[in-house]
This record gives structure tokens, sequence and C-alpha cells, in this order.
């Protein structure tokens, strides 16, 4: 048994394992550059940990099938629902901007919704693998809606609309990969194209308003709402090709640039790193990104797919979100680039999908002794 596991150990994807570490280590350099002023060590520390408590659970889920974790996908659900539902209760963490989404104890922190994107994913393939061949009937589609509404619903709650669109995307991109017919998502444009009004006027926050708002110009309110945006475009244009070297950023290390280990750590790297800088990361998660869409098209069953896919479609939503906040061309929503911005809950999530697509691969094909 011990040889069998040493030998599914060594068939680790190596794009997945380098992109990863790469990724963490650049992110790494660039945390301690923009945390100079606060006090290196303590944000060096969190995030290293983060990453050796995340490894170390990659290394012992990969040597579990991942269809086991299909078989728990009910409870992983539950589960999921159970910490989004206790956040509200108990949550803190963002009040200036009417948010809630950490547990803290003592002086650990958790966003449990950073877990329950990895518990959606498990349970949404599961329940999408089952349906495929009837995917496309009304009934199965309102029970697929329902499984992925609920959890939107209880996050939207917080509120925190960047991580309710990353599960929208999950969710959209699983339901694609599982057969749904396009008149579905032309449904779903329709639907949000009517709802969006309704929305602005009686869900919206005034905060979310405002962000939307300077999001269309940034100089309506260039000391408050606007600021992030123009400190961030400001930061990556003062960079240049090649950057202005590490620790010698202006924006960044005068505390100019807000969030800036955090949801603004693309713009560090602008700034201190520069366009090649911002190339290598973008080039890196690209990979990660590819690498988990052929593992999808290479699993040996329709779970390991959507799984794979899942993950793929995660990793393009944070993308996508962060740096377009980031570089101006979308309203900023406080998401963490995976393996890049400083914070333990998105590490230990980032670590944990990769797990399962590492999974995918490794049993992609029956293993024979």
């Amino acid at each position: 048994m011990t040889k069998r596991k040493n030998r599914l150990l060594t068939q680790l994807d190596p794009w997945l394992v380098v992109c990863a570490v790469l990724a963490f280590s650049i992110g790494l350099v660039a945390i301690a550059s923009s945390t100079r002023s606060l006090g290196s060590a303590r944000y060096i520390i969190v995030q290293a940990a983060a990453f050796c408590i995340g490894a170390a659970l990659l290394f012992l889920i990969v040597r579990v099938d991942y269809d086991i974790f299909g078989q728990l996908g009910v409870y992983v659900y539950i589960l999921s629902a159970i910490i989004l539902v206790t956040v509200l209760f108990i949550g803190t963490g963002g009040e200036e901007v009417g948010t809630k989404g950490w547990i803290r104890i003592g002086p650990v922190g958790i966003q449990p919704a950073e877990l329950a994107k990895i518990g959606f994913i498990i349970s949404f393939a599961k329940h999408v693998d089952s349906v495929r061949e009837d995917i496309n009937r009304p009934l199965v589609v309102l029970t697929l809606f329902l499984h992925a509404g609920l959890l939107i619903g209880l996050v939207l709650l917080q509120p925190d609309a960047g991580t309710a669109f990353v599960f929208a995307v999950i969710f959209l991109g699983m339901m694609f990969i599982g057969g749904l017919s396009l008149k579905y998502f032309a449904a779903v444009g329709a639907l949000v194209a009517v709802a969006a009004p309704l929305a602005w006027f009686f869900l919206f926050e005034e905060y979310q308003k405002n962000r939307i708002l300077t999001f269309l110009n940034p100089e309506l309110d260039p000391l408050g709402s606007g600021y992030h945006v123009i400190q961030s475009k400001i930061a990556i244009g003062s960079g240049g090709v090649l950057g202005l070297g590490l620790g010698q950023g202006i924006q960044t290390q005068n505390s100019y640039l807000p969030e800036k280990q955090t949801d603004f750590i693309f713009a560090v790297i602008g700034e201190e790193m520069g366009m090649w800088g911002c190339l290598l990361v973008l080039a890196l998660l690209l990979v990660l990104i590819i690498r988990c869409f052929v593992i999808s098209s290479q699993a040996r069953d329709g779970f390991g797919e959507l799984l794979s896919a899942g993950v793929g479609f995660m990793l393009i939503a944070h993308v996508f979100e962060s740096v377009g906040m980031c570089l101006g061309l979308l309203p900023v929503t406080g998401i963490p680039l995976p393996f890049i911005s400083y914070g333990g809950s998105n590490m230990l999530a980032s670590l944990l999908a990769l797990a399962l697509v590492l999974s995918v691969h490794m049993r992609r094909k029956r293993i024979q002794f």
C-alpha cells in the first residue's frame, strides 16, 4: 500500500506544482516588500504558515481517490451552508463597508466563504454528474439553480458581491461543461438585464453603488471610493517595464496604495517589478488555469471532469476580478489574487482546490501494479 501511494505521488502534475510554488514565492516577496512599514515578519510568517499547512493537506488529499469526496458531496454541501450561516451571526471584519465575512478565534481569522467555494465545487460537480443525461429538463435545472442559489444567497447576505460573483462563474461554467443548453444561458442573461435595475435600487448597499459609479469615473470621488483605483493605476503606471525595484515603490512604500498586501497586490507587483513582473504572474496563473481544463478533458469520469473544470472557473473568476479592479477595468470588490495575495484562508482554499485537480490527474487512468 505504501509503495502504491508513493508511486501515485510521483505522478503529481509538475506544471501545477511548479507554477503554484513560483506564484507563492513571488507573492511572498511582494508581501514582504509592501509591508515593510507595517512589520513584514508577521505577514511573512502567516503567509508561509498557511502555505505549509495547505501543502501538508494537499499531500494528504491527493492520496485519497477524489471519488470519495464525491460520495460525501451532500455532507460537504451541508457543512458549507452551515459555516456560511454561522458567519452571518458571529462574523466580523470590514464593518466600515458593511461586510462581516470573517470568524475570529483569538488572533486567528478564517473566511468561511473561501472554504465554502471548495465545498460547492465538490458537491455541485457530483450533482451535475448525477443528472447529466437529464440536465436540460426544467425541473432538473431548477434543482441545480437552488443548489447554487442557497450558497450564493448566503454570501450576498454578508454582503460580499465579489465572492458571490466567483460562485456564479463556477456555477455557470460547470453547467456549461455539464451540457446545459445555450437557451438557458440566454434566459439567464435576459433575467440579469431585467433584474439589474431592481438590484441597483433595492438590493445594492450605498458603498456598492459608489464602487460602481467610481469605477465608471474614479474622479467623481478621488479621496473616497475612487481613491483605491486611482492609486492602483498610478502605481502600475509608474512601474514601467522593469519596475522601480523592491522596496522602492512610491505608492506602495508611502502607503498611498490601500490594501496593498491583499486586494491590490497586483498593483504592488506592477510598481516594483514592472510590466515583466505582471506578465510573469499572469503567465503562471494562466498555466494553472489551462492545466485545470486539460486535466478536466483527460479525467476518467464525468465527476472528475467537472471537479477540475470547477477549479479552473474559480481561478478564472479570481484572476479576472482581482487584476481587473487593479487596472480600473472592474469595480473594486476585494477579491484576492490566488497564491499571490496575503491571506491564509484564500491560500488554504487555493491549495485544497489544487489538490482536487491533482487527484483527478493522478487517477486519469487505472494504475496497474
